[in-house]
């Protein structure tokens, strides 16, 4: 039925690191979430239309919860997201000095994955195991 609440197996999480700009969360937020669709089509919805047919782009077809939590935590998480293997973007500091992609790529590859400055993280996977990667980090105010 249509009309039946929708609960999804799967979770899409983006933690953000508690000391950024509100400029900087959401530039985070948008290039974290940016790479799900391209590796998991089944996060992306249908296309949307508007009662005069105009047609817009698809979107990821489920919440996104947004968390926040000390570099410490965030660095926790990312091995957590890693040890269980779960999809997931990063975010590090040095991609704000950055100004394409290839050079964000390439400050991403120079650094080992416990060393890397994260300001963000994206995970998606089962509801329980997206949970127990975010421990520790609060919803974002």
């Amino acid at each position: 039925m249509d009309n039946e609440p929708i609960r999804f197996e799967t979770k899409i999480a983006v933690l953000l690191r508690d000391d950024l700009e509100s400029w900087q969360r959401l530039n985070v937020t948008a290039f974290l979430v940016s790479g799900l669709g391209t590796e998991l089509p089944e996060v992306i919805g249908e296309p949307y239309e508007d009662a005069d047919g105009t047609p817009y782009l698809p979107m990821i077809r489920q919440p996104v919860m947004i968390f926040e939590a000390s570099k410490e935590t965030l660095t926790a998480a990312h091995s957590r997201a890693l040890t269980r293997a779960l999809p997931r973007s990063v975010f590090t500091s040095d991609l704000f000095t950055t100004g394409n992609d290839r050079d964000n790529r390439a400050a991403v590859r120079a650094v080992a994955a416990g060393e890397l400055d994260l300001v963000g993280l994206a995970v998606y996977g089962p509801r329980n195991g997206v949970d127990k990667v975010v421990k520790g980090a609060r919803m974002h105010p």
